[in-house]
């Protein structure tokens, strides 16, 4: 590596850099090191940080500025995304194939990316903060086929996103609707996208200041109303359901 990066400590609680120390030029680039451990990911969440690396490299840590997020009242659904769903008869599920899902998310082709930075390391991290009740997954199917999903981390109110796929058209659009009217329902306000694309936008996430980003944080990730297994207590399994609901979001 060429930059001149902090390097973690070993312990799971050794701290973070102050976020005024990210790079400008890989935008958000904090520290380097350490490992992928429960207690290191969630402290690393609480604080607008989040791991992204490729499989030949260390683990490294960003905090992007600005911010992509989607606050969750305000998803956008296209027309031709509600005539989709008029026309399928797709179901949708929480937590029951959050394994799945991340090797789906890992396999999916991205534009201008070679291989995935979802690799074997990240995967076992994610499944076990899904088995400790922090990481969950939207899944839907077409039949008992999984066409499409998102995964992501929650603590408290508030949802990092992750990654996500489609293998139908619309498929990680409708992941993403689910989730957004899920938590809309549940009282979680916002939902972090991490990183600016088009794709997002698309969608109505916006961006903002990383210290506005943080300021939410600190309101948003305390409690519990996140926290535990999904599948049992999610409520909405079906397309007309969602679209009910999304007449009341964007």
């Amino acid at each position: 590596m060429s930059w001149h990066l902090p390097q973690l400590g070993t312990h799971p609680d050794s701290p973070f850099p102050t976020l005024d120390r990210a790079l400008h030029d890989p935008n958000g680039l904090l520290c380097w090191g350490g490992d992928l451990s429960t207690a290191r990911l969630l402290n690393a969440y609480r604080q607008g940080i989040f791991p992204w690396f490729s499989e030949e490299q260390p683990p490294l840590w960003w905090s992007p500025d600005p911010r992509m997020v989607l606050p969750t009242a305000s998803l956008h659904v296209s027309r031709s995304l509600r005539k989709l769903w008029r026309q399928q008869d797709w179901t949708i599920s929480a937590d029951r194939a959050f394994e799945s899902v991340i090797r789906a998310c890992a396999s999916a082709p991205r534009d201008g990316q070679q291989g995935t930075w979802i690799s074997a390391p990240m995967r076992r991290a994610y499944v076990d903060l899904h088995r400790a009740g922090y990481a969950h997954s939207v899944e839907i199917w077409e039949g008992d086929r999984l066409i499409g999903g998102i995964y992501g981390v929650a603590i408290g109110r508030m949802f990092f996103g992750e990654s996500m796929f489609s293998a139908e058209t619309g498929g990680s659009k409708t992941a993403i609707a689910a989730l957004c009217a899920v938590l809309h329902a549940w009282g979680c306000p916002l939902l972090d996208g991490q990183v600016e694309s088009e794709h997002l936008a698309t969608l109505g996430f916006r961006t903002v200041p990383r210290a506005t980003f943080i300021e939410q944080l600190r309101a948003l990730c305390s409690g519990d109303t996140l926290h535990g297994q999904w599948g049992r207590r999610w409520p909405l399994t079906e397309l007309r359901h969602l679209h009910e609901c999304s007449v009341h979001l964007g």
